[in-house]
């Protein structure tokens, strides 16, 4: 796998040579310095990279990456190398690299003393990104949970995510104390009104940025696996077309949340919340493309982190 410096340079290489980009352009595109940017391209060329053409499997990532921004109208967008060889099993359920590539955006986001309001979302690729972020003190910054964060399974637990980053930023970390989706509706309104709730909420609609998994229905979905939701009530999502879920949203195909009271169970800020932010999605897996085609579609989202045999997947697809 390719180490992040290296990956820069390459990235950097075939945005000067082949993209035609300027130096400015090359760092607003990566979220560098222009300097920084100036000796990426140079320790590319000393270290033989540039030829002909830029050397490294990465020249194809930036194209995969090009085309999913002009697909669906992101603003940022990251195609990461497979950490295994693409199609098989291993490849699906590796968080490594898109970690490692969530982690990266992040980090430097974070060095450019950009958004200081986090909301994050669920899931273990998120926790993967959190696991791979260097130490960077901004104790500035504040994670806040877009969702309930009591689940039963720990490895999708927003509450260890938001501690993980907050430990290695020294920033704060602000959980909202309720499930992930509650037991019936009425029990969600009185959840919603508790004082604490209340708080929290209102920091999460504040946030610049915002980190988001994307949840998916089936035999090899997460939320099923992880507690989030029983197996009836799965298969009712799953007749009312559901696919995949956007921070306990459930969408059909097309990107619509569907009709159903699961909907209005969730607990967390609400989708049309949502617009008008930077919403940034780390995803990847095969098993996963329809319901990262879904949120595509909602129009939610304005970034994107995911792996490559699964963009080109994505891409393959026809609206």
């Amino acid at each position: 796998m390719t180490d992040p410096e290296s990956s820069l340079q390459i990235r950097a290489a075939w945005l000067a040579y082949v993209g035609g980009c300027t130096q400015e352009e090359i760092a607003e595109r990566l979220g560098l310095s222009r300097v920084k940017a100036h000796r990426l391209i140079a320790a590319a060329l000393q270290s033989g990279r540039v030829k002909v053409f830029v050397e490294g499997e990465e020249a194809k990532c930036l194209d995969l990456e090009d085309q999913l921004k002009a697909r669906f109208r992101l603003a940022h967008c990251t195609v990461v190398l497979d950490a295994a060889r693409p199609g098989s099993a291993e490849a699906d359920d590796d968080f490594v690299a898109l970690g490692s590539g969530g982690a990266q955006v992040l980090y430097r986001l974070f060095q450019k003393a950009g958004p200081s309001s986090i909301g994050v979302g669920h899931g273990r690729t998120l926790a993967a990104v959190a696991e791979h972020l260097p130490h960077l003190p901004r104790p500035d910054l504040k994670f806040v949970s877009l969702i309930g964060s009591l689940t039963r399974k720990s490895s999708a637990n927003p509450f260890d995510v938001i501690s993980r980053l907050a430990e290695r930023t020294g920033g704060e970390g602000y959980f909202l104390p309720v499930p992930f989706i509650a037991d019936t509706e009425a029990d969600a309104d009185v959840l919603r009104a508790q004082r604490g709730v209340q708080t929290v909420l209102a920091l999460a609609r504040a946030c610049e940025l915002c980190i988001v998994g994307v949840g998916v229905l089936g035999s090899q979905g997460n939320l099923l696996h992880t507690g989030m939701l029983t197996p009836r009530e799965q298969s009712a999502l799953e007749r009312k077309g559901a696919v995949g879920d956007l921070l306990g949203h459930f969408l059909d195909a097309d990107g619509q949340v569907v009709d159903h009271e699961l909907n209005r169970r969730a607990l967390g800020v609400r989708l049309d919340e949502m617009r008008g932010r930077q919403v940034l999605a780390v995803v990847g897996g095969h098993y996963k493309v329809p319901a990262i085609l879904a949120a595509l579609r909602s129009g939610y989202l304005t970034g994107l982190v995911v792996n490559e045999s699964t963009a080109e997947r994505v891409l393959a697809q026809r609206d």
